[in-house]
């Protein structure tokens, strides 16, 4: 077991987000969470990564206690965040993005080899490496965000909403590279309104609903659930 979230309440003041929320991602995984706005889709991965606190409950990445670790230490343990909104600083070239990426890392000749994979990844990066990230298109913005949560290495890939805003065809290629990824040794755990992409993508997946999992099924069994295809995916389409 890779990452054990345990019964995760969340307050935001004095409201509570998160419900005793349980889910886990194995080693290798990807695994999808999928809900309406305001589930606590992106609360959940904002406690994983530390960026909020929780009020009750454990977050275990292997042996280490993500909920009692700061930030920035949570980052060393090889836990790389994908925002929503890609997030990227618009008025550094993209590869001065890249290289914030790599902060906590201090081997220079591994540094260059993660940067050169971002870049067979995505080679429009790589034509673009000298351009201001500001003057990129949306796709290649999220590119971009993808590939600087690569530069730390990560053992496992926190993304939230990837094809936000994003024409299908570059959705479809987004996921495709996603896969890549995944079969790179990276495991996912990926937040995602588009669930008929993220449920082909994903070998698992949790739905939540209003701070709480209501459902977890492998990946295909969610596909064919009628109740999750009402809800999430227009209908009974193929």
């Amino acid at each position: 077991m890779l990452l054990r979230i345990e019964n995760l309440h969340v307050k935001y003041g004095n409201i509570e987000i998160l419900h005793g929320v349980s889910l886990e991602v194995n080693q290798g995984e990807i695994v999808t969470i999928l809900g309406a706005n305001g589930a606590g889709k992106s609360t959940t991965l904002l406690s994983i990564s530390g960026l909020v606190s929780a009020a009750a409950g454990t977050i275990l990445f292997e042996n280490a206690e993500l909920h009692k670790l700061r930030a920035h230490d949570i980052v060393k343990l090889g836990i790389a965040q994908v925002p929503e909104g890609r997030r990227i600083f618009d008025t550094l070239t993209v590869q001065e993005n890249l290289n914030m990426g790599a902060f906590v890392r201090k081997d220079a000749h591994q540094v260059n080899e993660s940067r050169d994979w971002v870049y067979q990844l995505f080679p429009i990066l790589a034509e673009r490496r000298q351009q201001l990230a500001g003057t990129l298109s949306g796709g290649e913005q999220q590119m971009l965000a993808i590939g600087r949560g690569l530069m730390n290495q990560p053992r496992i890939l926190l993304l939230d909403e990837p094809s936000l805003g994003l024409a299908p065809l570059l959705v479809k290629a987004i996921f495709q590279t996603l896969k890549q990824i995944n079969e790179s040794g990276v495991t996912i755990l990926l937040v995602e309104q588009n669930a008929r992409a993220a449920l082909r993508l994903a070998h698992r997946g949790y739905v939540m609903e209003v701070g709480r999992i209501v459902l977890e099924d492998a990946a295909e069994a969610l596909l064919a659930n009628p109740e999750v295809q009402n809800a999430y995916l227009g209908g009974s389409r193929g």
